[in-house]
């Protein structure tokens, strides 16, 4: 019987694409095969036992319950087809499980909202790959149906891409969607509340720290696995000391400095369209 220990610090790692490919703007967040092969290999010789960020609550909800004695929680946000390809066999190899976020309105198409980055035709999973990949042991959570940044929305629009998402997924997969991962991992207090009314229980953020039984159920850290990490680097992830420049420069954007020029940027345009966005 594998040995547990009471809850304590555990790292939570985002993946984006699974891909060789990507453009220029694109590529921290494309991590190779080979490279996602290799980490997984990581892990599986460290003796970490990965979970999902939904036994990851029950473990800190329930009274008495207990984690593994070396738990991580794998991440990937989006929903690109390339999850289905290139990360879900290395998954099974290893008898890994892992929360996949699904930006539901872009499910068997591509991803349009990354026009801006040159990637608006990289493939998205379909109902069906989404099907098999949660019958293959995998939780999938929501993260909003076309992936606004939902501090700059209006809070009723944060609220019906926070529950439309969750209706969607419910009806194609045919169970409770329980996670919520923010997309860019930018929230209010507001849009956080969105998330607990929904009826999520928990819900992922970025800021590249360790969560552990004191990070807010609604707001669980994460690290980011850029394309960047090599394997030194990602096993400073698993015990919280390592960030790469890719990482650095993802984290960055999301100072205060940052959002308060970037809300401002979206409050200017609304208006001179004569739409005003609501705080």
């Amino acid at each position: 019987m594998q040995k547990q220990l009471h809850l304590t610090a555990v790292p939570i790692l985002m993946y984006h694409s699974i891909s060789q490919s990507a453009t220029t703007k694109f590529h921290p967040f494309a991590v190779s095969p080979a490279a996602f092969a290799k980490q997984m290999a990581y892990l599986q010789a460290q003796g970490y036992t990965p979970i999902t960020v939904t036994q990851y609550r029950d473990a800190r909800t329930a009274t008495g319950s207990k984690l593994p004695e070396r738990p991580v929680v794998i991440t990937f946000d989006d929903g690109f087809a390339d999850f289905y390809i290139d990360a879900l066999p290395v998954l099974q190899q290893y008898g890994f499980t892992a929360t996949l976020y699904v930006t539901t309105a872009f499910v068997g198409a591509t991803s349009r909202w990354l026009q801006k980055e040159g990637e608006a035709t990289r493939p998205m999973l379909t109902w069906q790959q989404l099907t098999e990949v949660v019958q293959a042991g995998i939780e999938c959570g929501g993260h909003t149906h076309t992936h606004p940044q939902l501090d700059t929305v209006s809070i009723a629009a944060a609220q019906h891409e926070i529950a439309r998402c969750k209706e969607v997924l419910e009806q194609h997969l045919g169970h409770e969607i329980a996670s919520f991962a923010y997309p860019f991992g930018y929230y209010t207090a507001q849009v956080r509340q969105a998330v607990a009314d929904a009826g999520y229980s928990s819900a992922c953020t970025v800021k590249h720290t360790m969560s552990s039984d004191t990070t807010d159920i609604l707001a669980l850290t994460r690290f980011m696995v850029a394309a960047d990490t090599d394997i030194q680097t990602f096993a400073r992830l698993l015990i919280g000391t390592g960030i790469t420049r890719a990482a650095r420069k993802y984290l960055n954007t999301r100072t205060l400095v940052w959002q308060t020029i970037r809300r401002g940027s979206t409050y200017m345009t609304s208006s001179l369209s004569g739409k005003t966005v609501a705080r």
